[in-house]
């Protein structure tokens, strides 16, 4: 399922995505992984043709033809509007087991509330996968957000992490950007201290 998963970005219009299989999305995505089980996370999905239009135009210029890049993304049968609340978290590690006293946003290394939102949309990508069909995860631009807030009634407190788009794949041109080739694991991963690689023959001695 991992190595069968890639970005999508041609789907077939005429084709819905059962509701059981974005029920299977969305119950895949709450078992993902989030500190503390804070679970700060809301999904917008939209299936209908008047929420899905309602989404288009507010993240597109209308007096602009659509590239190709839209054209095959806006024909996709399910957007799931992925959001993120920051709060959940600050008041999750505000709780007693958790020792901390405050709600500080400066304790935390790093935006886990976004991290564990991440992970529960790719979990939404390899269940797309796992169904047959194709899936797509791309950003909302900042100056788009106030649009789509409105359009959808997402709440100030929710920061739109992305878009899960769904649907049957359709023929479309690879991303040029794959021309660049995959990483390996031995150019990312450092054995024991950053800079010394890792030896895949070492793995199954470990």
């Amino acid at each position: 399922m991992v190595r069968r998963r890639r970005m999508v970005r041609n789907f077939d219009p005429d084709r819905p995505v059962p509701p059981a299989v974005i029920d299977r999305a969305l119950s895949h995505a709450v078992r993902a992984p989030s500190a503390g089980f804070s679970q700060g996370w809301d999904f917008v999905v939209l299936t209908r043709t008047q929420d899905r239009k309602a989404f288009w135009q507010a993240t597109t210029d209308q007096s602009q033809p659509p590239d190709s890049w839209l054209r095959g993304v806006r024909r996709a049968p399910c957007l799931i509007v992925c959001c993120s609340d920051k709060g959940a978290y600050l008041r999750r590690y505000a709780e007693p087991d958790k020792g901390w006293t405050d709600e500080d946003e400066a304790r935390w290394p790093v935006p886990y509330w976004d991290v564990d939102t991440g992970m529960a949309a790719l979990l939404m990508l390899l269940t797309a996968v796992d169904e047959g069909l194709g899936g797509l995860f791309y950003g909302v631009q900042p100056g788009e957000v106030p649009a789509v807030r409105e359009a959808l009634g997402i709440p100030e407190d929710r920061r739109i992490v992305g878009v899960v788009a769904l649907g049957y794949r359709q023929p479309d041109r690879p991303s040029p950007s794959l021309r660049r080739g995959r990483r390996q694991p031995e150019q990312v991963a450092h054995d024991g201290r950053f800079g010394v690689p890792w030896q895949r023959e070492q793995q199954g001695t470990r």
